[in-house]
């Protein structure tokens, strides 16, 4: 079996409309964390600015959280602005529902192709991991990988999933 790994480059940018420019596109860049405590409250915000006019936005992560309900190391992550954590945070599909956005992959990811050993008998059959949920039509990611038409790719390879539908978990084909 012949591993496939689609792994992210970057964070993808958030669909998330700027309420000064009406720009469609955000980034948490770099990720950054705002934290603010009111009494034994706690606000914490990820923040993110508008790729047209560079207004950030704050997006809720707690709202009005007891301290005490914060698992301490998350707490410590939040202001330490763990890389780790922004991208937990941002991958959540909870957290983009509560906040009104969705991913943008498009450039975020890549495909890592092992070179395929000439000597090894057809039909090939291929195994696709992903590190992150990157949402990608099975049709269009074998096409690239492969280096032949959707049409093709349809009519040459058994999935055990559909091909013209999204999906962002493994799944094997034969070729």
């Amino acid at each position: 079996m012949l591993p496939w790994v689609v792994r992210r480059t970057r964070l993808p940018l958030l669909s998330l409309r700027c309420v000064d420019c009406r720009s469609a596109s955000a980034t948490t860049g770099e990720g950054r964390f705002r934290v603010n405590a009111n009494g034994k409250l706690l606000d914490v915000w990820l923040l993110a600015r508008c790729v047209s006019c560079d207004r950030t936005n704050k997006l809720t992560v707690h709202e009005r959280a007891p301290v005490r309900t914060i698992d301490p190391a998350e707490l410590d992550g939040y202001h330490a602005n763990d890389p780790g954590l922004v991208a937990a945070t941002l991958l959540d599909p909870l957290f983009a529902r509560r906040n009104r956005f969705t991913l943008d992959w498009r450039g975020a990811w890549r495909l890592d192709i092992p070179p395929a050993p000439l000597d090894e008998a057809w039909p090939l059959q291929v195994e696709v991991v992903f590190e992150d949920p990157v949402p990608v039509r099975p049709d269009w990611l074998i096409a690239r990988g492969l280096g032949l038409s959707r049409n093709e790719v349809l009519r040459r390879t058994k999935c055990d999933i559909p091909l013209r539908r999204p999906t962002s978990a493994g799944f094997t084909f034969v070729i």
